[in-house]
C-alpha cells in the first residue's frame, strides 16, 4: 500500500490532537499526529508496541514514571503495556508505528481489512 501526501483524513482524537493513519499492513500501522501547543495525551497503556519520531516541535513524554523531553530527530520505542503519556510543549508533528495494527486507528470502513490480505 502506498500513500500520497494530502491534507485530508485527519480526525481529532483528543482536545488539540489530530491524527491520520498514513498506511498499514497486516502487522503494522503508520500514523501522523499533529499537536497544538499544550495538548495532552493522558498516561495510558495498550498492547501495541509503539515506535515514534518527532518531525517538528517539542514533546514531554512520561514513560513508566520517567519524564523525557523530545525534539525533532528524537525517536523512541515503547514496549507493549508500558504506561505512557505526552504533552506538546509547542506545536508538534509526530510519526508513529504501532504493532499489532491498532484497529481503532484504521480509516473508517477499513476495520478488519488488515485480516483480508
Amino acid at each position: 500500500m502506498f500513500y500520497s501526501a494530502n491534507s485530508e483524513g485527519y480526525k481529532t482524537v483528543l482536545n488539540g490532537v489530530r491524527m491520520k493513519t498514513l498506511t498499514y499492513g497486516q502487522r503494522t500501522l503508520f500514523s501522523e499526529f499533529r499537536f497544538e501547543k499544550g495538548a495532552v495525551i493522558p498516561v495510558h497503556a495498550h498492547v501495541h508496541e509503539q515506535t515514534g519520531y518527532v518531525v517538528k516541535g517539542a514533546m514531554r513524554f512520561t514513560v513508566a514514571g520517567e519524564v523525557i523531553l523530545a525534539k525533532p530527530g528524537d525517536s523512541w520505542n515503547l514496549p507493549s503495556n508500558v504506561p505512557h503519556g505526552a504533552e506538546a510543549l509547542e506545536e508538534s508533528v509526530v510519526i508513529e508505528v504501532f504493532s499489532p495494527v491498532r484497529e481503532d486507528y484504521l480509516p473508517k470502513g477499513c476495520e478488519g481489512a488488515k485480516d483480508k490480505g
